[in-house]
């Protein structure tokens, strides 16, 4: 993937949306106690220094992002790789947690069905996946560049997985494309969206606009 375009934007307004704030607490949370993490899809983010991982591979696809990545220092190490074929790049059990922030509704559903199973065979501790709640359109901002959603994940599914879901980024019928607030000035929306966050949304991810996916692998 070409990198993290929704959750970049997302964090770069943290002035503005509290529910930035949010996000990286919950990331923190389903993160914890995990020492090695395997970042797929991690295009240019800084995320995972920002989370307190101690070691984080990324693995991307898009070669410009990668090397901007790397020229970054935003990973310990970096693989370029289709995320479609994580089963061909790393071992079983070869990482504490892996984690695809934004990524899965870029895939189509049988691949975002396989990109599960891959992580979950790659991953001795915990699968983390942060995804829009149900189908979000979106398309290209530019030709090829990989941003077009092409599957939505419902709440319910993920459950049906094994994930435990909790709604984020507020009510869905205050966002749009990338995440972004429909309506300005963001600092009022973003205050609106938060309280609907704490007080409906987290519990209740169907209404959310973001869901965050956490299972525990055993074994």
């Amino acid at each position: 993937m070409r990198g993290k375009l929704d959750l970049i934007f997302h964090l770069a307004r943290l002035g503005s949306d509290p529910n930035a704030i949010a996000v990286k607490l919950a990331l923190r949370q389903a993160l914890m106690g995990c020492k090695s993490v395997l970042d797929v899809g991690s295009g240019v983010a800084h995320t995972m220094r920002e989370l307190g991982v101690e070691h984080a591979v990324g693995a991307e696809g898009y070669l410009p992002a990668l090397e901007t990545a790397r020229s970054q220092n935003t990973h310990d190490e970096y693989v370029p790789c289709d995320v479609r074929k994580l089963d061909e790049n790393f071992q079983a059990g070869q990482f504490d947690a892996c984690i695809a922030l934004d990524l899965i509704e870029h895939l189509d559903k049988k691949s975002g069905l396989k990109l599960i199973a891959d992580m979950e065979r790659i991953a001795r501790r915990r699968v983390i996946f942060l995804t829009p709640s149900g189908f979000l359109p979106q398309g290209n901002t530019e030709a090829g560049d990989l941003q077009a959603h092409h599957s939505g994940w419902e709440p319910e599914e993920m459950k049906q997985l094994g994930y435990q879901v909790i709604g984020l980024l507020g009510p869905k019928k205050l966002r749009g494309e990338y995440h972004r607030l429909k309506h300005r000035p963001d600092i009022f929306w973003g205050m609106i969206s938060f309280a609907g966050q704490v007080l409906w949304s987290k519990r209740h991810p169907k209404s959310a606009a973001a869901i965050l996916c956490v299972k525990e692998i055993s074994g």
